[in-house]
């Protein structure tokens, strides 16, 4: 499996890009929201899902492991295809999808072009736990998305360390070290003093 493309990206469009990896062009199908990330680039990384079926082998790429990991899930529905799950990416911001699903909002599943009341139902029936328990262990109470403590309790909790450990290993090692600290060094004063 190829889990991602490096390079130059030779050609784009808002639902193909062409990347120019070492001589070797790769046809890589994107999302809306991975094309409004990589549009004034020239080249980048995008991590990709080959997609192999009977007829077609596809390749798909994306501009963020999250964007990825949430494509996988909503292919692991039946009923939703590869195209599916591509047309809701790129209806609607990933958050927006997520949070629609655990939320249990059809209506807004069923704004996407490709998805009926049956097929959204299905998304947030076989969905809806999964992405509770993805966005609790990434979105902790106390610290927002994408900060240096919730990347911090995210690579101990990866590292095998309970999440309580965890986010009190942060909190001790926020409350000494400066506020300029890395990820790494608090990563590792938490790990010093668990």
């Amino acid at each position: 499996m190829i889990g991602f493309l490096r390079g130059q990206f030779a050609a784009k469009t808002p639902a193909r890009v062409i990347m120019d990896v070492n001589g070797v062009g790769y046809e890589v199908n994107i999302s809306l929201h991975t094309y409004s990330a990589i549009a004034n680039l020239e080249g980048g990384q995008l991590f990709t899902y080959l997609h192999i079926t009977e007829n077609a082998q596809s390749l798909f790429g994306f501009a963020d492991i999250s964007e990825k990991e949430l494509f996988l899930h909503l292919i692991s529905v039946s009923g939703v295809g590869a195209s599916t799950a591509r047309m809701m990416l790129s209806g609607m911001h990933p958050d927006e999808i997520v949070k629609a699903i655990v939320q249990g909002n059809t209506k807004q599943l069923e704004g996407i072009k490709g998805i009926g009341k049956k097929s959204a139902e299905r998304l947030i029936v076989e969905l809806r736990d999964k992405l509770a328990k993805v966005t609790e262990s990434t979105i902790l109470p106390g610290f927002t998305a994408g900060t240096v403590n919730t990347d911090a309790i995210n690579a101990l909790i990866s590292l095998g360390i309970g999440k309580a450990m965890a986010e009190q290993g942060v909190k001790k090692a926020t409350a000494v070290l400066p506020l300029s600290a890395t990820v790494e060094d608090i990563i590792k004063h938490a790990l010093k003093n668990l």
